[in-house]
């Protein structure tokens, strides 16, 4: 190899890492197997969600999801789905937070679930986006599932109220 086609090479690549950065909303296609299509899957240690669309594909998406201690596995469903929404803080987080307002209005900087959220039956979990982009991809809530505004709002086109949602570990 040439010492000009190595330096291209070596220019290229460096531009590459330089211009990428941690948090992107870029859904990616990967194979599937297992689930009935239109189903959410989490998989809470690989910090991903993938929504199958067929028998051997899915589309795989970054997520944030519970830390330590908060973390739960199941199968539930979403019951709602909303933009912009307001926030009120659960119980728990109230509790490690008392100066947290009772409510935070959609739309503000501080609400922690983005341009979207879409609520899971069976407690006070969502799918929802996120104004942190950098807590994408880490062990960061109280049990929810967070993820990229831009991924939120692709999964939110895609899926209903009544689309079921497995949570493994």
């Amino acid at each position: 190899m040439s010492v000009r086609i190595a330096v291209a090479l070596a220019a290229t690549i460096g531009a590459g890492v330089l211009m990428s950065t941690a948090a992107q909303a870029r859904p990616e296609m990967v194979g599937a197997h297992r689930y009935s299509p239109g189903t959410i899957v989490v998989k809470t240690n690989e910090r991903r969600l993938y929504l199958i669309l067929d028998n051997g594909h899915a589309v795989r998406y970054p997520v944030g999801v519970g830390k330590s201690g908060k973390q739960w596995a199941g199968t539930t469903r979403i019951d709602g789905k909303y933009l912009n929404p307001a926030w009120s803080p659960p119980a728990e987080v109230k509790r490690d937070k008392p100066s947290i307002p009772d409510v935070i209005p959609g739309g503000s900087p501080r609400n922690p679930m983005g341009v979207a959220a879409m609520t899971l039956a069976g407690g006070e979990y969502a799918i929802h986006g996120t104004n942190v982009p950098g807590s994408v991809g880490g062990f960061v809530s109280y049990g929810c599932i967070r993820m990229l505004n831009d991924d939120i709002t692709d999964l939110y086109s895609r899926v209903s109220v009544g689309t079921t949602v497995v949570v493994t570990r």
